[in-house]
C-alpha cells in the first residue's frame, strides 16, 4: 500500500482495515491504484463490518482501480479542498480555529510521541488518515475508546459525503460500523440537507472575507469568544460520550461464504 504518513515501530498484529480506510482518504494516486488488490484483500478479511458495508468498500476499491487518475484527483480536490464542512481535519468540526484546537493537537501529538510515533509528513495531528494510521497499531480497548470519542464527528462528516453522493462517505461510515455506531448517523442526515453549501465560489469568497475581519484591532476579542465556544463544545462531547465503547466482536464468516 502507499507510504504512512508517520513512522513507528513494528507492530504485533494491529488492525490492518484501518490503514487501508486511511489510504481510502488520501489523495488518490498511481500507488493507490495499484494496491487495490491487496486492499481489497484485507478488507474481505474484516469480518467486524456487515457483509454489504464491506462489498461497498471491496467495490470502491475497483472503481479506485479502473478510473481515470486526474478525474479521481480533480474529485478529491472537489471535495475536500473547497470549505471546511467535509474536511478532514478533526479537531476543525470542533474547535473551528480556535485557540483549543491548537492545544488539542499538541495534546494529540503527545500521544503518539508517547507510542513511539513520529510524523514523518507535514501533516497536522488531527488529520484522520494520519489518526487512522496511529489507531491501526493500538489495542481494540484503545480503538473503541478514541472511535467512541469522535463518533459525533465521523456521524455527520458520513451525512455531509453521502449529501455530495460520494463514495468517501464508506469510511467514516465503516469506522462507526467498527463501534455498533452506523444508525448514528440518521441524527445528521436532515440536519446537513438544510446545510448551506460551503464550497460556491460565494461561500469561499465569504470566509475569506471573514478571516480578514479576525485580523483587525478586536481579534484578541475574538479569539477569546471562539476559544470559550471550543471549550463548550469539547465539553458537550465529553459528557455526550463518555460511555464505555468497544470494537465489536468479528462476525463468523457463513459456511460456503464466499464474500
Amino acid at each position: 500500500m502507499a507510504e504512512a504518513a508517520m513512522s513507528y515501530p513494528d507492530p504485533a498484529g494491529g488492525m490492518r482495515s484501518l490503514r487501508v480506510l486511511a489510504r481510502l482518504l488520501d489523495y488518490p494516486t498511481g500507488e493507490l491504484q495499484a494496491a487495490a488488490p491487496e486492499m481489497i484483500a484485507i478488507l474481505d478479511a474484516e469480518r467486524r463490518w456487515r457483509p454489504t458495508l464491506r462489498t461497498s468498500l471491496k467495490d470502491w476499491c475497483r472503481r479506485l482501480r479502473d478510473a481515470d487518475l486526474l478525474d479521481l484527483q480533480a474529485e478529491y480536490v472537489a471535495l475536500f479542498d473547497r470549505g471546511r464542512n467535509t474536511s478532514l481535519l478533526l479537531f476543525e468540526h470542533v474547535h473551528g480555529e480556535s485557540r483549543d484546537r491548537g492545544q488539542a493537537m499538541v495534546d494529540l501529538l503527545g500521544e503518539y510521541r508517547a507510542a513511539g510515533f513520529e510524523l514523518d509528513a507535514r501533516e497536522l495531528p488531527d488529520y484522520l488518515p494520519l489518526f487512522l494510521e496511529y489507531l491501526s497499531t493500538r489495542s481494540e480497548a484503545d480503538i473503541g475508546r478514541w472511535l467512541g470519542e469522535i463518533r459525533h464527528i465521523l456521524a455527520r462528516l458520513t451525512a455531509r459525503l453521502e449529501e455530495r453522493e460520494a463514495d468517501h462517505a464508506l469510511v467514516p461510515l465503516a469506522l462507526l460500523g467498527l463501534i455498533g455506531a452506523e444508525g448514528d448517523v440518521d441524527a445528521h442526515r436532515e440536519t446537513v440537507k438544510q446545510e448551506a453549501p460551503d464550497n460556491t465560489p460565494e461561500a469561499l469568497d465569504a470566509v475569506w472575507e471573514e478571516e480578514a475581519v479576525r485580523f483587525s484591532a478586536e481579534s484578541d476579542q475574538d479569539c477569546a469568544l471562539q476559544s470559550a465556544e471550543g471549550r463548550r463544545l469539547a465539553e458537550r462531547k465529553r459528557a455526550t460520550h463518555s460511555e464505555a465503547v468497544r470494537v465489536l466482536d468479528p462476525i463468523a464468516r457463513p459456511q460456503g461464504d464466499p464474500s
